[in-house]
């Protein structure tokens, strides 16, 4: 599959996350257009519609910038006919996937003597990292963004895709993602970051990190109501035996809550050690 094809392939499977990134008010509705354009068949190798209720986004995907017709006449071909058929405005963005400093990369307009015709271009290159890596529609796109650090953003892309908690779309988005990376970087740095081993690795790191996170949020709950209980039966009783102490410590947060609801039923200590053996043995 070639680099633009990729990127129409998530065009068009996450049509609402595209039209949103690209069009200034994001859409409640969006399809994609199959469309069949009048007059000659217009190469629609990398070319995406898609359709809102009164706009058309035509986006296309290049890393050439040499095409027959030249790009900017191509978009004014694309616009009269959409509008032609389905009259209604057209929004064109033509996303540049590699870097380049050819001219066409930086040109939006077609201009002859009677008609001037404007279109959007992004340079993926010049794109701020955080938008994509935050969404996993885009995700895929993240490694051709701007960065002085390769390591560090492949790191970040192989976090994101970790993340993703649907197997088969971590799989997809992690896929989509080593190969639009073949356009900027080595191929054995981007397996360093993207290989399915290391994904997995990730995910149950991710997994483990969130575990321990609520068992720490556990103990530190335990911890804070033995502290309270120790407290209420020192200025009770005065000093509690250490093998007491002990004994206590080792209930579950649970069992300290019940110990500290029938302390007011404590007459002495031997009150205590009878039902901190009922706890013990429940």
């Amino acid at each position: 599959m070639s680099f633009d094809n990729v990127c129409k392939v998530l065009a068009e499977k996450y049509p609402r996350e595209f039209g949103s990134w690209l069009l200034p008010q994001a859409p409640t509705l969006v399809k994609v257009l199959k469309t069949e354009l009048s007059l000659e068949p217009i190469r629609a190798d990398s070319v995406t519609f898609l359709q809102t209720a009164n706009r058309i986004l035509h986006i296309e995907f290049q890393t050439r910038t040499i095409s027959n017709p030249p790009l900017p006449f191509r978009m004014l071909d694309y616009s009269v006919r959409l509008i032609r058929q389905y009259n209604v405005p057209v929004t064109q963005v033509v996303i540049f996937l590699q870097e380049t400093n050819n001219e066409i990369a930086f040109t939006e307009e077609y201009v002859n003597e009677t008609t001037t015709h404007r279109y959007r271009v992004l340079r993926m290159w010049e794109q701020e990292s955080a938008l994509f890596l935050d969404n996993p529609a885009l995700l895929p796109l993240a490694p051709l963004t701007q960065t002085t650090s390769p390591q560090r953003l492949l790191s970040q892309v192989a976090q994101s895709v970790a993340r993703i908690p649907d197997r088969n779309t971590r799989q997809d988005i992690a896929a989509y993602a080593e190969i639009l990376a073949g356009l900027k970087f080595e191929k054995e740095l981007i397996r360093q970051f993207l290989r399915e081993d290391v994904m997995q690795e990730s995910v149950i790191y991710q997994d483990i990190l969130q575990k321990g996170q609520q068992q720490g949020k556990q103990q530190g709950q335990q911890e804070e109501a033995f502290r309270f209980l120790i407290r209420l039966l020192t200025r009770r009783f005065g000093e509690i035996d250490s093998s007491i102490i002990e004994r206590i410590r080792g209930l579950s947060t649970e069992q300290l809550e019940v110990l500290g609801e029938e302390f007011i039923d404590f007459s002495e200590i031997s009150d205590l050690v009878v039902l901190l053996e009922q706890q013990e043995s429940s």
